[in-house]
């Protein structure tokens, strides 16, 4: 009888083990501090705000001359070299400062910099500059219109274009969204939308053609988040391929994605829309609700596949 005895302090021992890991990192913001915590059976939770800043806080940030040459450069056009500049005056700012910098960059609708900053201090966490909700009365509208989660269309968002309304990918995606063309041109003619190439930079249809194909991907994955976010960023065939596979939770399957980039996006979207959740008011926040069942091959009976999506 002594080696069942084993085995069984054996298993006691690691589960302990496993237990004291998850503990280790259930504090940590993000994808895996978030799922840590429920697998602990411990609610997500939002890190309070910050202390409120003071007006020479505010009035300092302000006054910097880099960081006004910086949002200048902005407004004539010149992205590149405003982050560079903003960039550089940054280094060295102590958690207040970097906090007061972000608050001058959101005030500035410079989302990307204010994000950015904001996601630099360390003591003092402030959650509303890390995941801001511009064009909010527009999502809140266009997402109620098209059926989806307003805090996963803002996840996605965040990751796709941090909010820049006239970024444009080397690949010809565009704007909020981040839509190709063709893409575009597939969506539009789906819910009856006359597109014309140049509707891309109007942040409104943008915002509806991205939504809209979200929604489609994620119909054709069965509402299944980490496949339809994988899908968006690489593609829904892509994932259609990554599923074919002995079924798996679907962290695993996140984390045994081929595509470095499209691993971290999923990840990323997904905790960002955590927060988002939590931020719009949904209640409780959880991952584990955004990832859903577990992943594999669809059911025999399942309808067959949108392959006209792109």
């Amino acid at each position: 009888m002594a080696a069942p005895a084993a085995a069984g302090a054996a298993g006691d021992a690691d589960r302990s083990a496993a237990r004291a890991m998850l503990q280790a990192i259930a504090g940590q913001q993000g994808f895996y501090g978030q799922l840590a915590a429920e697998d602990l059976g411990l609610p997500i939770v939002l890190l309070p705000p910050p202390r409120t800043l003071a007006a020479p806080e505010r009035e300092a940030a302000a006054a910097n001359a880099g960081f006004g040459r910086a949002l200048r450069l902005l407004e004539l056009g010149l992205r590149s070299e405003g982050v560079r500049e903003w960039n550089f005056t940054r280094r060295g700012l102590g958690d207040r400062e970097l906090l007061a910098a972000a608050a001058l960059a959101c005030e500035h609708e410079a989302w990307d910099l204010c994000i950015n900053t904001s996601e630099r201090t360390r003591s003092e966490v402030d959650l509303a500059q890390r995941f801001p909700t511009p064009h909010r009365s527009q999502v809140l509208q266009t997402t109620r219109r098209v059926g989806i989660d307003p805090a996963y269309v803002y996840g996605l968002m965040r990751q796709e274009s941090r909010f820049i309304t006239t970024v444009r990918s080397g690949a010809g995606a565009s704007g909020l969204m981040q839509v190709m063309p063709g893409t575009a041109r597939i969506v539009a003619r789906r819910i009856g939308l006359d597109f014309k190439p140049a509707m891309l930079a109007d942040p409104d249809t943008n915002l509806l053609l991205g939504t809209s194909y979200l929604k489609m991907v994620l119909d054709d994955f069965a509402g299944s988040q980490p496949l339809a976010t994988a899908g968006y960023n690489a593609g829904p065939n892509r994932p259609r391929r990554w599923r074919d596979a002995p079924v798996v939770e679907p962290a695993a399957w996140i984390e045994a994605i081929p595509i470095g980039e499209t691993r971290d996006y999923v990840k990323k979207v997904l905790s960002n829309a955590v927060y988002y959740g939590a931020l719009l008011g949904a209640q409780p926040p959880s991952l584990k609700a955004r990832l859903g069942s577990p992943i594999g091959p669809p059911d025999s009976n399942a309808p067959p596949s949108d392959r006209e999506l792109p």
